[in-house]
């Protein structure tokens, strides 16, 4: 016998002592995956707990069945298969099936092993982008505080000159409280007026801002706290709400559209007060002030509008709402940052077919080696010994036979038991023999 022929006897031997292996195997992951589906599908379902309860472990039991029936048809006929059409469709029907493990169990296993952990990055997600929101509507409503020095240079500049005026004359040349005292002394106090509205809404904007520190600081804490993950996500539920308020409010707060507002009066609702000199030279004076007045407004309305407008034209906040996720939800949308996770989910539930590719090569391999076996080789011990049992019983009827026969040829009675039978020697007392034989 060639050595690949008792290679093939021997895989063919040890094939049969790893059936008990093999049913244990597949029975084993079976149950892992119902195991592990189970606990994905509770998260899923709604209703009362016996309710969850018994639908979610008629769902692992049915993909426990199916996994383990499956994978055992496959180990069953696919190594059996010679010609390459059946084994490329038994694959093919491999392939389709492991899809719909994947749909029905891998992705359930993986909610079960890092359901947690992406519910939790989807929490972390969601934070910061309410931080970005929350900073971006922060400093929208202080940018109208950028203005603050033009406006109060502004002023300073109008309460100078009127005091100036006023002093030594240093506009018209004639000294004290005219029309252009009056009119520098009504722009400065515009200017300081707009100057206050912009510090009063400072202190609103930085209180609402401690609000929303205050609430990002809660969801901070309820994303990294231990526990489970369902209490805590609906507690960040109710502080994103919150969150979502204190940035609105913030949105609202901005003091820009009011300063665009002032800006434009400051040159629209600009009101020059009738010239009160004594002399037509004097009131000559204070008109060509005026209009030099009037001209240095206009100018500052349009710088303010303008920067008023910049800001005006920063992007708004887009408004947010928070969506809470389930765990299998969040592994789907999160599957990037989970390949372990998934990767054991998935093998789980398709290691058995390492195991049909096993056994097809070894199935392949045995045909190879019994290929070059003769009938005799492929005899084995059981099978010559039930020969010569078959063998023995044939060669005895057939005595039995010719004796009956030759017993009614003479007219003789046929005894009870044939003379030729009595010859005969028990297989049973063949086989004693031999086992005592040395």
């Amino acid at each position: 016998m060639s050595r690949e022929a008792e290679t093939a006897r021997a895989l063919r031997g040890h094939i049969d002592q790893m059936q008990t292996m093999t049913r244990f195997v597949l029975a084993t992951l079976a149950l892992a995956s119902g195991v592990y589906t189970y606990l994905g599908v509770r998260s899923l379902l709604d209703g009362t707990a016996t309710l969850v309860f018994l639908a979610a472990v008629i769902y692992s039991a049915a993909v426990s069945v199916g996994i383990y029936g499956f994978w055992t048809y496959l180990i069953r006929f696919l190594p059996e298969m010679r010609d390459a059409g059946s084994r490329l469709a038994l694959f093919g029907v491999m392939g389709v099936g492991c899809l719909m493990i994947v749909a029905m169990s891998s992705w359930l296993n993986a909610a079960a092993l890092a359901g947690s952990a992406a519910v939790e990055q989807h929490l972390a997600e969601t934070l910061e982008d309410y931080t970005s929101d929350l900073d971006q509507a922060h400093s929208n409503a202080l940018g109208a505080l950028s203005l603050l020095p033009d406006i109060q240079r502004a002023s300073e500049r109008f309460s100078r000159l009127a005091e100036d005026e006023r002093n030594s004359g240093a506009l018209t040349g004639t000294s004290g409280s005219g029309s252009v005292v009056q009119l520098l002394t009504q722009m400065s106090a515009q200017m300081r007026e707009l100057e206050n509205t912009i510090q009063n809404s400072r202190e609103t904007v930085s209180d609402q801002f401690k609000q929303g520190q205050d609430r990002l600081a809660a969801m901070r804490t309820l994303v990294s706290a231990p526990g489970p993950i369902q209490p805590r996500s609906d507690r960040f539920a109710e502080e994103a709400v919150a969150l979502a308020g204190v940035i609105a409010a913030l949105e609202q707060t901005s003091i820009a559209p009011s300063v665009a507002r002032a800006a434009a009066d400051l040159s629209a609702g600009f009101i020059a007060p009738v010239a009160d000199g004594l002399s037509a030279d004097l009131a000559g004076r204070q008109d060509a002030v005026m209009a030099t007045v009037r001209e240095s407004v206009a100018a500052q309305s349009t710088a303010l509008s303008d920067a008023a407008a910049e800001i005006l034209a920063q992007p708004k906040v887009a408004e947010r709402r928070y969506v809470p996720l389930s765990s299998a939800e969040a592994v789907l949308r999160y599957a990037g940052s989970f390949l372990p996770s998934w990767a054991g989910a998935i093998s789980i539930d398709l290691l058995p077919a390492v195991l049909v590719g096993v056994l097809a090569v070894v199935f392949a391999s045995i045909r190879r080696g019994e290929s070059e076996l003769t009938a005799a080789d492929r005899i084995t011990a059981a099978d010559m010994m039930r020969s010569l049992e078959l063998h023995d019983t044939i060669m005895a009827r057939k005595a039995a036979a010719t004796e009956t026969t030759a017993t009614l040829e003479t007219g003789n009675a046929p005894q009870t038991e044939p003379e030729t039978a009595q010859n005969i020697t028990p297989l049973s007392t063949l086989s004693d023999r031999k086992r005592h034989e040395p």
